[in-house]
């Protein structure tokens, strides 16, 4: 069954705007946010639910989750590509704010991330691999109240 082209991008943050960054399994010093595919039939706050569940153990119903209003359109790495429908190329990533109290540990998926680190949103804007998750965390620092979820 292959992927469908439409995914989610949750930046995992605090009010002081720490970040939670998690390194790729399958590319050892890739750090990113959660991310992840829509499933048939989902809504996007699903996805987004679904995919901070299974990446880090947080439910992300107990905290504040926001959509952005912000969708990336962007080229599927070519080693990536296989996980597609034949002549898929692009993906369309919508973005979430998930706001926490405070930075908290989390239970990464072994097959999916080796480990995880809370930066300050200026270190995880320069950790990140991915330019949308970089511009979505200087988004999040560009909101003056520190609450955007």
């Amino acid at each position: 069954m292959y992927k469908t082209p439409v995914s989610v991008l949750v930046v995992i943050h605090t009010p002081d705007r720490q970040v939670l960054l998690l390194e790729r399994a399958d590319h050892p010093g890739y750090w990113q946010s959660v991310t992840g595919s829509q499933n048939e039939g989902e809504t996007l706050l699903q996805t987004a639910v679904r995919e901070v569940a299974e990446e880090t153990g947080l439910d992300a119903t107990r905290y504040q989750m926001a959509e952005w209003n912000v969708q990336n359109e962007y080229e599927i790495y070519e080693e990536w590509r296989w996980r597609y429908a034949p002549g898929v190329t692009h993906n369309t990533e919508h973005v979430f704010g998930l706001l926490l109290p405070k930075p908290v540990p989390v239970s990464v998926a072994a097959r999916e991330h080796l480990n995880f680190v809370w930066l300050s949103w200026r270190e995880a804007a320069e950790k990140v691999f991915s330019s949308s998750n970089a511009e979505a965390i200087r988004k999040l620092a560009a909101d003056r109240s520190g609450g955007r979820a």
